[in-house]
């Protein structure tokens, strides 16, 4: 598995945590919540790409989550389960701020995840969501 498929894995972690156990940023960013021979795996080097999600995803969160719920149809953002949650945030923070990462890319990551890790149906709402949301962002902000 590719390190930046395991840093959006861990991301997504900390954010179905952060969702579940309301933690504060910085203990979330300690990674202590993770078991300690799956930090070792990652190295400071390693944790470093999920921490920027991280960090930017919680710090953008009102305009991440209105983006969301403006973007689905037939469904309400309250009704959203933790997993489809956390996985459209940290995607649509990437979508918005990584701008070296094509969306493409960073739809596809989150389909993965999703299908990892999500309802057998996940990936087709996250996937659907994701690309209303991509085909508004202005053409010079998306790479």
């Amino acid at each position: 598995m590719a390190g930046r498929r395991k840093g959006r894995i861990l991301a997504f972690q900390a954010l179905f945590a952060w969702e579940a156990n309301k933690m504060s940023l910085s203990e979330l960013l300690e990674f202590n919540w993770l078991e300690e021979d799956r930090m070792d795996k990652f190295g400071e080097d390693g944790i470093a790409f999920p921490r920027l999600i991280i960090a930017g995803t919680i710090e953008h969160l009102k305009e991440i989550d209105a983006l969301i719920n403006d973007n689905l149809t037939n469904w309400d953002f309250d009704r959203l389960n933790r997993v489809d949650l956390a996985i459209l945030r940290m995607s649509v923070y990437s979508l918005l701020f990584q701008r070296d990462l094509h969306p493409s890319i960073v739809i596809d990551e989150a389909i993965d995840i999703s299908k990892e890790f999500g309802s057998d149906d996940s990936f087709r709402f996250i996937n659907a969501v994701l690309d209303s949301i991509r085909k508004k962002i202005p053409e010079n902000q998306v790479k």
